[in-house]
């Protein structure tokens, strides 16, 4: 759980500094004309270093804790000591490309957080253990029900918009997260329906 727990205090500590320091945050967020006139590409990445507010913040992190330590051991059996900061990366790139791609001649659209990447997390963690309970507003429910009703909720708050939360990117992260999983580990696909139909046994 190593690589969990240092992506978690770097986005602590650099969403706490641009917190104080509106130059660093400007420059870290996704400005799509950043990207596209000046190429500064690293924004598709470093987005997912900052964050909104500390309530924001927290969710993220706390998620990706208890979350990603168990992703992390799969991705380093599967792909070596870098497998999951790669995975990640790869996530927080893929969850947001659909966003600059529809808003890259919107000079008034910005986004930050790394909601994208644990919504990954998340989703891959639950074709390991579906039946297994999280917490949510502190409800206990199964893993597969809360993917279900995550997506139900981005999909109709992505159409209904007005919060300035970017649900697509929960949604593409969480797209990522499963597709990279089944790819990296075909056998996980008869593990989570063998899983799944047996929810009593869990």
């Amino acid at each position: 759980m190593i690589t969990t727990i240092l992506i978690i205090l770097v986005t602590c500590v650099v969403s706490f500094i641009a917190l104080q320091n509106r130059r660093l945050m400007d420059d870290l967020v996704l400005w799509p004309p950043a990207i596209t006139r000046s190429r500064e590409y690293y924004r598709l990445v470093s987005y997912g270093l900052v964050h909104a507010d500390f309530g924001h913040l927290f969710f993220n992190m706390l998620t990706l804790f208890f979350f990603g330590r168990v992703m992390e051991t799969l991705y380093t059996v599967s792909m070596g000591p870098l497998g999951f900061v790669t995975f990640y990366i790869g996530a927080l790139l893929c969850s947001i490309l659909p966003t600059y791609i529809k808003n890259r001649k919107n000079a008034g659209y910005t986004s930050l957080g790394a909601s994208g990447a644990v919504s990954a997390v998340l989703f891959a963690y639950v074709l390991l253990a579906p039946w297994s309970k999280i917490l949510v507003f502190i409800i206990p429910m199964p893993a597969i029900l809360y993917a279900i009703l995550f997506v139900v909720y981005s999909i109709y708050m992505d159409r209904r918009g007005g919060d300035n939360v970017n649900h697509g990117a929960h949604l593409w992260g969480a797209a990522y997260g499963v597709i990279f999983t089944i790819v990296l580990r075909p056998d996980i696909v008869p593990h989570f329906l063998n899983v799944i139909s047996q929810p009593g046994a869990f």
